[in-house]
């Protein structure tokens, strides 16, 4: 990440920890509240090599088991894309049996974003196609500045998508439209890609970050406890019927009525105060 990206964002950002040589997590805000990992190999439009994968993989391990951290936001240091997808030169050096034994470690990249337990936000910039749009896909929200192209081209290369995006597209826009743009391996360009929901704000270019982490900041003033409840009950609860699902946010509910997070919500909106969470 460039010196001039660090000094443009208001969220004064710690140290980055490095996870291997193409993966940064940064700590922004009070309490290093918002956390941002950023897909660091601007070189190779942040094509996801397997030592990618697996950092990948440990940021999310080491985020996910952090309790200060309230949301995450995934980014890129590349100018021109946020991920192009697979590494395919890699790829292509590979043979069968290599690319079995890659495969769990590609899965856990993905996996890792998908499986966060606080809400998270991706910034998108340029190209985000095929394992890039999947990590997007990945996150609960995604920010997309007026150069994203995004899509799933894998069928294209005679694969299909394998980080999610078979399963996470639908859910998003619906089993018609995803089929649509998996069949025909098309790129979609910022503006239809905002009509078509496969993005959820689009801003101006060179905006995606600092919008991101503005969105992010506002998340993160919220109950840290209720906000992964909430992801749980959502995520968890999604595709059942309405009785199943309420069940499942019951079980989320009962997790947190007790909390500190509870007792100082409620004491706060009646001293008319900001609340001080106390994340338990």
């Amino acid at each position: 990440m460039s010196t001039s990206e660090q000094q443009q964002s208001p969220q004064h950002p710690q140290e980055p920890q490095r996870f291997g040589d193409f993966v940064a997590v940064r700590r922004h805000s009070d309490g290093g509240h918002v956390a941002e990992l950023v897909l660091d190999r601007p070189k190779a439009m942040n094509a996801v090599s397997t030592d990618m994968a697996r950092s990948i993989a440990a940021a999310c391990d080491a985020l996910g088991a952090d309790p200060a951290v309230r949301v995450t936001v995934v980014t890129s240091s590349s100018p021109r894309a946020f991920c192009v997808g697979a590494d395919l030169k890699e790829r292509n050096s590979f043979t069968d049996a290599e690319l079995v034994r890659q495969r769990p470690v590609a899965r856990g990249a993905y996996t890792g974003v998908l499986d966060l337990p606080m809400p998270t936000i991706a910034a998108v910039h340029g190209f985000a196609l095929g394992g890039g749009f999947e990590l997007a896909l990945a996150c609960d929200l995604i920010v997309a500045d007026a150069t994203a192209v995004v899509g799933l081209p894998e069928v294209s290369v005679g694969v299909i998508p394998g980080g999610g995006g078979t399963q996470l597209l639908p859910r998003r826009v619906g089993a018609a439209r995803a089929a649509e743009l998996v069949f025909t391996a098309r790129r979609v360009e910022a503006a239809e890609a905002a009509s078509l929901g496969l993005v959820d704000q689009l801003v101006d270019a060179g905006q995606d970050r600092d919008e991101a982490l503005a969105l992010a900041a506002r998340i993160a003033g919220n109950s840290p406890v209720g906000l992964r409840a909430a992801k749980r009950a959502m995520r968890l609860g999604h595709g059942l019927d309405l009785r199943a699902g309420l069940e499942v946010e019951d079980a989320a509910w009962r997790s947190v009525a007790f909390s500190g997070d509870r007792a100082e919500g409620v004491a706060a909106f009646n001293e008319k105060r900001k609340p001080h969470w106390p994340g338990e």
